[in-house]
């Protein structure tokens, strides 16, 4: 009972390194706890899974915040199913418990769904001293890193030596080859909401002319703009079919990256748009969320929450876009593909500055967008590209190529920042050679 109790606590524990919290130095010492443990615990599956358990009903809590405790406990235990390969430690040795680790780490990030890799070790470990090894070996080199110096701690009290250990931090002597090709001046808008929650757009227009008065007011002060971003469903009136929302769309003086929700015959597309001109173009997002944006097994699903049944599903796109404006290439990424490798990889293979565009407002004042701010300050060190993420009701922030935080706002608040930034060109290590975890 004490090891399964440990290994409760060691999951715990490790919730410490991630937001809101977010002590990286706390990662590797909970996985090292839980070494501890499981090679000491006679019920290895229980210790697993207590573990996992405990990490992933912490950390995904906001997930309850509007749709109730039903859904989150499906998706933090069901989650937590997938750590329970780690007992295969009882045969193949303690030792293998970084590869079996990252390799299930790897797996959820992929499957099922197209996978929900939202509590990756490497997403915790923005400020620490290596963090600079995603930009060599991306996300997933990064998570090596922690968990093998979670083994260095487990065997520092043995007569073990494992250089095999140091092997991902020889990564950082690695020249990153990136470098400023210029700069833009550009203006984040963050319009909030008129109530947070899941019918948060129910007053869509409210919502679009909150964006619109934020943009009056933030150009009345500053108007030396590059280019304007808009959040995520900032636009959630079809542009192209209203006169109104499209009329005042033109009459903002800039060119503006807006995210809008565009009707095509039957089909629901989730949108950005550079917008301007008789034919502005258009990306899609690619990899939509299931049971937000899309419903698996739906009949399945409608059993566990009722609330199923007011998600209509959209259609992905197929191919990333990019916009020009000036000398700036931009990669709109919108929201939760910010956990695709794939999707971030061709973006920054062909750009100079990213475009994140998220809406927290459905899970109000919880922790969903703190951890998401973590995870985009990694994939701007692992793709060293300035990023200018864009949400409704916060957090909105640039943070540049090397992960820091230029910039940011608070929570359910309309605000604006302005700044001028830097334009990145050449490619990471990561990016050159392509996902290492494939």
């Amino acid at each position: 009972m004490v090891n399964l109790a440990l290994s409760f606590l060691a999951g715990g524990l490790l919730t410490l390194s991630i937001e809101p919290v977010g002590q990286w130095w706390v990662a590797p010492i909970a996985i090292a706890l839980h070494m501890y443990v499981l090679e000491r615990s006679d019920h290895k599956i229980f210790s697993v899974f207590l573990f996992a358990a405990a990490f992933n009903t912490i950390c995904l809590h906001w997930s309850s915040t509007f749709v109730g405790s039903i859904p989150w406990l499906f998706l933090a235990l069901g989650l937590s199913l997938f750590y329970l390969p780690l007992a295969l430690v009882s045969r193949v040795g303690i030792s293998f418990y970084p590869l079996i680790f990252i390799a299930l780490e790897e797996l959820r990030n992929r499957a099922p769904f197209g996978g929900f890799g939202w509590l990756r070790l490497a997403y915790s470990q923005a400020e620490a001293p290596y963090s600079k090894i995603a930009a060599r070996g991306g996300a997933s080199a990064l998570s090596a890193a922690v968990l093998l110096i979670a083994y260095l701690l487990f065997i520092a009290t043995t007569i073990k030596i494992a250089w095999l250990a140091l092997v991902p931090f020889l990564l950082l002597l690695l020249p990153i080859n990136v470098q400023n090709v210029g700069s833009a001046k550009v203006l984040l808008i963050q319009g909030n909401v008129p109530e947070l929650g899941l019918d948060f757009n129910a007053r869509a227009k409210a919502v679009f002319f909150n964006h619109i008065e934020q943009t009056r007011t933030s150009l009345a002060q500053t108007n030396d703009v590059d280019f304007i971003l808009w959040p995520e469903n900032s636009v959630d009136v079809d542009p192209f079919q209203n006169t109104d929302v499209r009329d005042a769309l033109n009459a903002i003086p800039k060119p503006v990256i807006i995210g809008a929700i565009v009707k095509r015959g039957e089909k629901l597309l989730n949108t950005s748009i550079l917008w301007g001109g008789e034919l502005p173009p258009v990306y899609i997002k690619q990899h939509l969320t299931p049971f937000g944006e899309y419903i698996p097994l739906r009949s399945l699903a409608s059993l566990v929450s009722p609330l199923t049944d007011r998600v209509t599903d959209f259609e992905p796109g197929q191919a990333q876009i990019f916009f020009t404006v000036g000398d700036s290439v931009i990669a709109p990424v919108i929201c939760y593909e910010i956990i695709d490798d794939e999707i971030m990889h061709q973006a920054s293979k062909g750009s100079n500055i990213l475009a994140v565009q998220t809406n927290s407002a459905t899970f109000g004042m919880s922790a969903q967008s703190a951890q998401q701010l973590a995870i985009t300050r990694v994939r701007a060190i692992e793709h060293g590209r300035t990023v200018l993420s864009a949400s409704t009701t916060g957090y909105s922030a640039i943070i540049d190529y090397q992960g820091q935080i230029v910039d940011v706002t608070a929570m359910a608040t309309a605000a604006s920042i302005a700044s001028e930034v830097d334009l990145m060109e050449g490619l990471t290590p990561r990016d050159q050679l392509g996902d290492w975890a494939l």
